[in-house]
């Protein structure tokens, strides 16, 4: 089964940013993300489309 949740570290490293920047992100509402009791995570297709609006100049 594909991978459908990742950690905030893990998003980093798919982005090529650094973790804050990721809570950043998310904190602000552009990266949409879920909590499962304390942790955050962020939805691999979240992940997909925030990238595919930077593209299309849409996103933060």
């Amino acid at each position: 089964m594909d991978e459908l949740l990742c950690t905030p570290e893990e998003a980093a490293r798919a982005l090529r940013v650094g973790r804050n920047k990721v809570y950043e992100l998310m904190g602000s509402g552009a990266l949409p993300s879920v909590k499962l009791g304390r942790c955050r995570r962020v939805p691999v297709d979240a992940l997909r489309r925030f990238v595919t609006e930077l593209a299309d100049g849409s996103a933060a």
